[in-house]
């Protein structure tokens, strides 16, 4: 069965990361996009995870997984190479309300990553299910080309002007207009 494409805000929720290597750096990285609410658990931890952790004032405590450190954390992200602790990990998360996304292991998987665009408020994800990460980053390279620096701005002021108008038909019919007209001068 396939993953249901969702966007959640991640605001309040708090975030655990079990690894500290190259794979666990890149969910950091990814992470730090939409909440700094995150702790890391790793034994060791590498350079650049270091550097995401110091520059974004994350939590890290560096010493193994124990059993009980999920308690608390509404999405745990296991990236390590240990398959044991991935699938321990998830099966302490079943039966309670922890969402779980084991690496590169999708039968302990809650939900997986896409591979994304994000240009201020337009976020653009792109999954195969798992079936190949490498597939999602290259289309999402194709497409991210193709999105203008500016959607941004436009972006901003379709939000401040939503605010100005009532909610109704001529509303969304000048909407369309104006996000037509966007696309005809923005993308060839």
């Amino acid at each position: 069965m396939s993953f249901f494409p969702m966007f959640i805000d991640m605001k309040d929720l708090k975030v655990l990361v079990v690894g500290g290597g190259h794979i666990a750096t890149e969910k950091l990285e990814k992470l730090v996009d939409f909440t700094k609410e995150i702790t890391v658990i790793a034994r060791e931890v590498d350079a650049e995870a270091n550097t995401l952790i110091k520059e974004h004032c994350l939590t890290l405590y560096q010493r193994a997984y124990r059993r009980g450190d999920i308690e608390g954390f509404d999405i745990v992200i296991v990236a390590t190479d240990t398959v044991d602790l991935h699938s321990a990990i998830y099966e302490e998360s079943r039966g309670s309300r922890v969402l779980v996304n084991s690496v590169d292991n999708t039968d302990y998987c809650d939900f997986i990553f896409p591979s994304y665009v994000k240009k201020d408020d337009l976020t653009v994800a792109f999954s195969t299910g798992g079936a190949s990460p490498a597939f999602a980053k290259y289309i999402r390279k194709h497409f991210e080309k193709m999105i203008p620096d500016s959607v941004g701005a436009f972006l901003k002021q379709m939000k401040a002007l939503r605010t100005t108008m009532p909610k109704g038909k001529e509303r969304m019919h000048y909407f369309d207009r104006l996000v037509e007209e966007y696309f005809r001068k923005n993308f060839k």
